[in-house]
């Protein structure tokens, strides 16, 4: 557990890891830009198996609430967030040309 700009979390902080900024995309998914200079993929409802604070993210509105505070994500307005090192750990490597068409 470590406390942020006066905010206790779960887990471990990873000080080289911070949320840059996130792009929202259709069907839960975030792209999201690292302090690294890494781009991931993150699949938002994927956090709906983590419990029930994540409940109201199955809704697309809530989803699309999605803002970066503090180098966090965090949805409707601060009432659900997560941790940048637990966005990393369980996104996927993204490059545009990937995904190119």
């Amino acid at each position: 557990m470590y406390t942020k700009d006066g905010i206790c979390y779960a887990g471990e902080l990873v000080p080289d890891i911070e949320v840059s900024s996130i792009k929202i995309l259709d069907d839960g998914m975030l792209l999201v830009e690292f302090s690294t200079g890494e781009t991931r993929l993150f699949d938002v409802t994927s956090l709906l198996d983590k419990g029930s604070a994540f409940a109201p993210l199955s809704k697309e509105e809530n989803r699309r609430t999605a803002k970066v505070i503090h180098s966090f994500v965090s949805w409707l307005d601060g009432e659900i967030d997560i941790a940048p090192e637990t966005l990393y750990s369980e996104s996927y490597k993204y490059s545009k040309e990937d995904y190119a068409f």
